[in-house]
């Protein structure tokens, strides 16, 4: 027969000081490692949510990044016209040939400067690309030194709300929209026409770096690419745009968790630590009563789990705790540097329902890992020499 849990539960009770300090111990090393999850899991889907199943990006062969690439206008003009591409009501092709390039600007914050990412678009910019719009202002005008700027950049960088006259790349600019890109990497991007983009930085007035491409359908993508590959004016790779910028987010999200998990995992021995100190205190305190449990006709293998499961609710509660501790900081955003780019990105924390079981998870492990050892020493514990104590 098992023992009763509400043994256990009143017993938990009783010792609620120096169970606190497990509790605690549990639910901070639980925050930890959610936070840092939320935190790699919001970068991903920040930059994953730039890119749409229906978009496909083209840049030269062997680039790994758009800033790598080179593509001239005329292979712009040969695969705005392969099988494949969205069209518009007058027939034109929804396809944006872009550059990149890099700007020092003054962030507010720190006053100091940081890379932002701006992006040479064309008039199709916004069509080809899904839950983009204009939240203020307008949208550029071709030919015209203005400046559409993310909602993040313009909180981010001095001089880049709207109406304002920025400088940069040896030109005034005028910024004449806010840019609402649904939480996007586009967020955190300035946005200028393509070829005043060029002419700014002395670059070859009809020379792109990427192309975005509006398909059909997603299924359209294999066409697609295969008639760019059999063309030999063409050295080009295609890649589904979400799925490029998924790439784009390993690296910093990699590195990311790989911290996250060395602190949480110090975190966590200082949690199995005070977890061990309670349980075997709690043992100290309480060997006539296992004892007395044992001369009850309770086995060694009924003690073990009692003991477990004592364990195991004190590291549910640290880690129900530690999942309220770290919901606040859902939707919270902060920014870091895109190490593809070189850029700044801002991404909010993304605390889903699946980091938060995993937390929860992490902290039974814990509670297992921490329950064992004082479960099997009171298994073990000599029946007759604890019952002469009494």
């Amino acid at each position: 027969m098992a023992v009763p849990l509400v043994y256990n539960l009143r017993s938990i009770k009783v010792r609620w000081a120096s169970t606190s300090v497990a509790v605690l111990g549990i639910a901070g090393a639980v925050a930890v490692f959610v936070a840092v999850l939320s935190l790699a899991r919001g970068f991903e889907l920040t930059l994953v949510e730039s890119g749409s199943p229906r978009n496909a990006l083209v840049r030269r062969a062997g680039a790994s990044a758009e800033m790598e690439s080179v593509v001239t206008l005329e292979q712009v003009r040969i695969i705005a016209d392969a099988p494949g591409v969205a069209r518009d009501r007058s027939g034109r092709p929804l396809v944006s040939a872009e550059v990149v390039a890099i700007g020092p600007f003054r962030h507010r914050a720190s006053a100091s400067e940081a890379l932002a990412q701006v992006r040479g678009v064309s008039e199709e910019a916004l069509r080809i690309r899904d839950n983009l719009r204009v939240s203020e202002g307008r949208f550029l005008r071709p030919g015209l030194a203005e400046l559409v700027v993310g909602k993040n950049a313009a909180v981010l960088y001095e001089g880049f709300s709207l109406g304002e006259s920025p400088r940069f790349g040896g030109r005034t600019w005028k910024v004449v929209g806010i840019l609402d890109a649904s939480g996007s990497a586009f967020d955190s991007e300035v946005w200028a026409d393509a070829r005043v983009l060029n002419q700014t930085f002395k670059r070859p007035e009809y020379i792109f770096q990427s192309v975005t491409v509006r398909l059909e359908s997603p299924e359209a993508l294999p066409a697609f690419e295969k008639a760019l590959k059999a063309d030999p004016r063409l050295t080009v790779q295609v890649d589904r745009e979400d799925r490029y910028y998924a790439k784009q987010s390993r690296v910093v999200s990699t590195l990311i968790r790989v911290l996250g998990y060395l602190v949480a995992g110090v975190m966590a021995v200082g949690a199995l630590f005070a977890a061990l100190n309670t349980l075997y205190s709690a043992l100290a305190a309480r060997t006539r009563e296992v004892a007395v449990l044992r001369a009850l006709g309770f086995s060694p293998r009924d003690v073990v789990f009692s003991w477990l499961f004592e364990a195991l609710v004190i590291a549910l509660l640290g880690g129900l705790l530690g999942d309220l501790l770290v919901i606040p900081l859902n939707g919270l955003t902060t920014s870091t540097i895109n190490w593809q780019t070189f850029s700044q990105i801002a991404f909010a924390f993304r605390v889903t329902p699946e980091l938060l079981l995993r937390g929860l998870l992490f902290a039974l492990a814990m509670g297992l890992v921490g329950g064992l050892p004082p479960a099997l020493r009171a298994a073990r514990i000599p029946v007759a020499a604890a019952l002469r104590e009494l």
